[in-house]
């Protein structure tokens, strides 16, 4: 749960909007073949489930009162990583700022694996 205090009151924002808020935007950025499996409850969740849910692969949490992303994805094979990286720090950081009021400190992007497609 994460806590976003204002001077009209406290707002209580779930973990799992955060994580399916990132998820669906690094989702859509061109080149992002897929989320990774980061651990062991998100690997059972996509056996059972066989799809993929939007927010495997995404950690959300606080660090000095400000909003920290870690996204493991997949990538196409054949495209600029450096350029993919770049359009999903930008677009995950409006994303969550534009929907929540909250500011993003970092976005930290890791590609766990190529596709061929």
């Amino acid at each position: 749960m994460v806590k976003l205090e204002t001077h009209l009151g406290e707002t209580n924002i779930s973990q799992e909007y955060f994580s399916n808020l990132v998820g669906h935007a690094a989702s859509e950025c061109f080149g992002v073949s897929g989320m990774a499996v980061t651990d062991a409850k998100q690997s059972l969740k996509s056996v059972i489930t066989k799809k993929q849910a939007l927010d495997q692969g995404v950690r959300v949490r606080i660090s000095n009162g400000k909003l920290v992303v870690d996204l493991h994805i997949m990538v196409t094979y054949g495209v600029n990583i450096a350029v993919i990286v770049k359009s999903i720090v930008n677009k995950v950081r409006y994303t969550v700022e534009e929907a929540t009021g909250m500011e993003v400190a970092r976005v930290n992007v890791f590609v766990d694996s190529m596709k061929t497609e």
